[in-house]
């Protein structure tokens, strides 16, 4: 069952770029007393992603700031080194907080993991972005399957 409005996210581990390597960060780390506002996408490199996803919370970076939103973060079943990587690619480093969920615990923990198998993918996360506030989900918007609309930086600012 899919995560929803009202429900308190759960306990998962993740894995994130630091100065001094990779290192690992807990969903308390990342949302517990914040405003959080957390999206996810099927892959790092993959083309909607990079030319869209990524880049329109990069450009609505500083608009979701003033709407009170005290971390930005992309999560994607991709390992931590692929998601260094694709920060430093999209100019985001220190500016988005990019989450590796390499083993897809937490995206199946929430109940929005998808099959990608058919691409050659394996389990990957569906396209979402939510909202949460001390890890309560406030606002939480899931794309239908391969569509790109209310998942993005716009839609997300628009409802804050």
């Amino acid at each position: 069952m899919a995560i929803k409005v009202g429900d308190t996210l759960p306990q998962a581990n993740f894995m994130t770029f630091t100065a001094d390597g990779p290192a690992p960060i807990t969903s308390d780390d990342v949302f517990k007393g914040k405003t959080v506002a957390l999206f996810a996408l099927p892959g790092a490199f993959t083309p909607t992603c990079s030319a869209k996803h990524l880049p329109g919370f990069k450009q609505h970076a500083a608009d979701l700031k003033a709407k009170g939103v005290d971390t930005i973060a992309c999560l994607s079943v991709n390992d931590v080194f692929v998601m260094k990587a694709w920060a430093k690619d999209q100019g985001v480093e220190g500016e988005i907080l990019m989450l590796a969920d390499g083993n897809g615990d937490f995206t199946k923990a929430i109940g929005l993991d998808m099959d990608g198998s058919k691409f050659g993918m394996g389990l990957r996360s569906q396209r979402y972005s939510l909202v949460a506030t001390d890890g309560k989900v406030t606002q939480l918007n899931v794309e239908q399957g391969g569509e790109f609309k209310v998942s993005s930086a716009d839609y997300l600012l628009e409802h804050l």
